[in-house]
């Protein structure tokens, strides 16, 4: 099962606005990001529609993070050669760290964001192909379907609230109204809950 969202309405699930405003809308947010000490975070991934009542545990290791010229190699790569140059572009990319479900190797990350907020602050990261979940994939995995992301909403006042979500598969695309899309394959994102910081 295919779903797609288009990057430019404003009714976007935040999940997918992030993405593509990550990589494909000129964003403010573009300062230099600190170099952060070495953190790990743990969370669970909770399915959602078709997934409901799956879940497994997830790692992300983070040691360092993205600049603001990544950002533009990847929009640049993706005007010039469409999804296929962007995952390309990421490939390429020195590891900021890697993310994994609990007890596998996992994947490096690609590119690794961090911002304020006003209840703490907000990672946003990608990897370069999916992590592998086989429940995940309801019909089995698609090797077109080549990004995985992870947005994690950290409450510095209350971790309990702290919230995000995953995509395991997914990829941009330009549909027939000429409009950015990202396609997530199989049950769409899910959900993480229990999220904790190990510093």
């Amino acid at each position: 099962m295919i779903k797609k969202w288009s990057a430019l309405a404003l009714s976007l699930s935040g999940t997918i606005a992030f993405i593509c405003g990550l990589l494909l809308i000129a964003s403010l947010e573009t300062g230099a990001q600190d170099k952060p000490k070495r953190e790990t975070i743990q969370a669970t991934a909770r399915g959602q529609q078709r997934a409901a009542g799956k879940m497994f545990h997830v790692n992300v290791n983070i040691e360092s993070y993205s600049t603001p010229e990544d950002q533009k190699a990847l929009i640049d790569a993706f005007n010039t050669g469409g999804h296929d140059l962007l995952v390309k572009t990421l490939s390429k990319m020195p590891s900021k760290g890697r993310v994994a479900i609990t007890g596998t190797v996992g994947y490096q990350i690609a590119y690794l964001r961090t911002f304020t907020t006003d209840t703490g602050r907000r990672i946003r990261l990608i990897t370069d192909r999916p992590i592998q979940f086989a429940e995940a994939y309801n019909s089995g995995r698609s090797t077109d379907y080549d990004l995985s992301a992870i947005e994690i909403n950290l409450n510095a006042a209350d971790p309990k609230k702290s919230d995000g979500s995953l995509i395991v598969g997914g990829k941009f695309k330009v549909d027939k109204d000429q409009q950015i899309t990202f396609e997530s394959f199989g049950s769409g994102p899910w959900s993480l809950v229990n999220i904790m910081e190990r510093n």
